[in-house]
């Protein structure tokens, strides 16, 4: 039997929340019920769920917040919003912060679960696309892991695999210095600037052992890595 998909669910109407877990249990999900934002904060953290269901209306911590902070660790995770609110404001916000999607209250179980399924079989699509090679090296960006022929796996750290990630799909391509510094350190000034350099010989003694791997550095513009 294949084990169950766990699901982080945030709502504070503990009726409504429990309708909603009981509801997703019986089709063999695992369902992590949080009445507010920061208690869901916590058990993402500590749990690593597959996929979050929050409602925008949350005391502590709202949903859109939550998502945000969420966001600062994982872009990938499917996001779905529950929300009673109906302004077009609200679903392009939630969009905005990464939400993948947005359910207004009252909502039928059967269309939550279709949307569940829907998101997942879109990511589970997304990391088999995500496998990708370079050189003689395979790197799971997903898991983070990157592997020279059969050796032992090592593991990137969250900042190192998307900036691989970046150069990889720039293949032979300058990737712009200041677009990726904006993307993934959040400025581009000297101290984040002279971070992303470090990053960059990290990525070059790892990839090391492919001699006909090179991460170029392109004075003025960015890196370009070539293979």
């Amino acid at each position: 039997m294949n084990k169950p998909i766990t699901i982080l669910l945030a709502e504070d109407e503990p009726a409504l929340g429990q309708i909603i877990k009981e509801s997703l249990e019986t089709r063999n999900f695992n369902v992590l019920l949080c009445e507010d934002g920061e208690k869901a904060f916590e058990v993402y953290t500590n749990c690593k769920p597959e996929l979050l269901v929050l409602d925008v209306m949350m005391p502590k911590k709202d949903g859109f917040t939550l998502a945000k902070d969420i966001r600062d660790v994982d872009e990938y995770i499917p996001i779905i919003f529950l929300t009673a609110k109906s302004q077009t404001q609200d679903v392009v916000e939630g969009f905005s912060i990464g939400g993948n999607d947005y359910l207004k209250k009252p909502f039928s179980i059967e269309e939550l679960i279709a949307r569940i399924n829907n998101l997942l079989n879109r990511k589970h699509l997304q990391k088999t696309a995500e496998i990708l090679q370079v050189g003689k090296y395979t790197f799971n960006f997903p898991k983070q892991l990157l592997q020279f022929n059969n050796d032992a796996p090592s593991q990137l750290t969250h900042r190192e695999a998307h900036l691989l990630f970046h150069l990889i799909k720039n293949k032979n391509a300058v990737l712009d210095r200041s677009l990726i510094l904006n993307k993934l350190w959040g400025n581009d000034d000297f101290f984040s600037a002279r971070s992303m350099d470090v990053f960059i010989t990290k990525l070059r003694k790892k990839l090391n052992q492919d001699d006909s791997i090179q991460i170029i550095n392109v004075r003025g513009f960015g890196y370009k890595l070539i293979y």
